[in-house]
């Protein structure tokens, strides 16, 4: 039995992100997303009910500020207390998992969305994703960019303005671009 678009994209493997099926559920989350981002500060309960509507999971006490944006929103997995300052993306081809107690500053950028490297192979026009997980109380600085395929480990911060492009252990700060290790918080 031929795998579909869909379960390719999240296996990791080449993929068309025209298929109908990725389309109707981009569209969807575009829909859901420009009702959130529309919303006012005293419309709470239904900014709870568009992200709840939108993301995979979204944890006790976690709150995204307007605006907001990615690809499909049902891949994207909050854990509780959650903060997105404005203007965070998350290009969710793959799953992106963000543990508890975990901080954006505005700007932040996670991306699950990567592309053959070889320019006769990307031309053709498949794609890829890498999931990305962030574990609890991780604080990622304004600006930064996470990269497809990285895990950041518990208790790390990442520095305002990074690049990450490789793993972060645990209990460390890590700042640059590349991002890199500056020194161990334990």
């Amino acid at each position: 039995m031929a795998r579909t678009e869909k379960e390719k994209m999240l296996a990791g493997e080449l993929y068309n992100a025209m298929d109908p099926r990725l389309t109707a559920e981009r569209v969807r989350a575009r829909k859901l997303l420009r009702s959130y981002n529309q919303s006012t500060e005293d419309e709470l309960p239904l900014r709870e009910s568009l992200l709840t509507e939108l993301m995979g999971k979204v944890g006790a006490g976690t709150w995204i500020e307007p605006p907001f944006r990615c690809d499909y929103g049902e891949h994207i997995q909050l854990g509780e207390r959650v903060f997105m300052n404005f203007d965070c993306v998350i290009l969710d081809c793959n799953r992106v998992t963000i543990g508890d107690d975990v901080a954006f500053g505005p700007g932040v950028q996670v991306y699950a969305a990567t592309h053959p490297l070889d320019a006769d192979e990307r031309i053709k026009g498949p794609e890829l994703g890498r999931p990305v997980t962030i574990g609890s109380k991780v604080w990622i600085g304004g600006g930064a960019i996470i990269c497809p395929g990285v895990t950041i480990g518990e208790g790390s911060t990442i520095g305002a303005g990074s690049v990450v492009t490789r793993d972060i252990p645990p209990y460390v700060f890590a700042a640059g671009n590349p991002c890199r290790v500056i020194r161990n918080l334990r």
